[in-house]
């Protein structure tokens, strides 16, 4: 009768996330890897994009990899991602409001192709809609148009307290890193209009916070699936 009462316990850490595969610190690291990667990814194809469009320039002698793009870039938005990535679901748990809208890989495919398309709007000078062309007057109404689409993508794809204040911190933060960068010579904006950057970059930084946030939500919400599951097999 005790042996039919035993049920295959689950681990403590089992939640809406968990951070452990072998162990905590190694779960870390494996999700950290996964985040920098797809970081570095996403950084290459963007950064073609905009510099196909001539909205970024850099000087000749740093344009070193196969995609036109500085070194650099790749790396830091790598390792980026990898600390928005690990901080969104860590930062849910740390406020106990565990993330549970939307939670699948399907719906984070969607967010990511949304910013996609919002980073490509920004290097061009129109948004295709309903296979119209609408023209924008200045760089003013193409940021608001990006930000309410920005936001549209939180509301989408997260709608978390924590993801918009997490979204705003980054956008804030990056941004002035780019003011610094570009006050600095690393590189520059064609036709600043806010300071050194086009207005529209916060919008770009806050969508991407969200978008890395969503999956490192997801890669937490998995392995916590893959526990439960090897803990009832077990």
């Amino acid at each position: 009768m005790a042996e039919n009462d035993a049920k295959p316990a689950l681990p403590k850490k089992c939640g809406p996330y968990i951070s452990s595969v072998t162990s905590r610190g190694m779960n870390l690291v494996i999700r950290g890897v996964v985040l920098f990667f797809i970081g570095v990814f996403l950084a290459l194809v963007l950064n073609l994009l905009q510099i196909q469009r001539n909205v970024t320039l850099f000087p000749p002698d740093v344009i070193t990899s196969i995609f036109s793009s500085a070194w650099w870039v790749p790396p830091c938005c790598g390792t980026a991602s990898a600390v928005i990535g690990l901080l969104y679901p860590c930062m849910d748990r740390h406020l106990g409001e565990p993330h549970k809208f939307k939670r699948e890989w399907s719906s984070v495919m969607r967010c990511v192709a949304v910013f996609v398309g919002i980073n490509h709007a920004s290097a061009v000078s129109y948004v295709p809609l309903k296979l119209a062309k609408v023209d924008f007057a200045n760089n003013i109404q193409l940021s608001l148009t990006l930000a309410a689409l920005s936001i549209g993508l939180w509301w989408t794809f997260d709608r978390s307290r924590s993801g918009f204040g997490l979204g705003v911190g980054i956008a804030f933060l990056a941004t002035l890193v780019s003011q610094l960068l570009v006050y600095n010579g690393v590189y520059q904006y064609t036709s600043p209009d806010f300071l050194y950057v086009r207005s529209w970059l916060p919008c770009i930084f806050f969508a991407g916070g969200i978008t890395m946030g969503n999956i490192g939500r997801q890669l937490a919400m998995y392995e916590c699936k893959v526990i439960a599951e090897k803990s009832h097999e077990d």
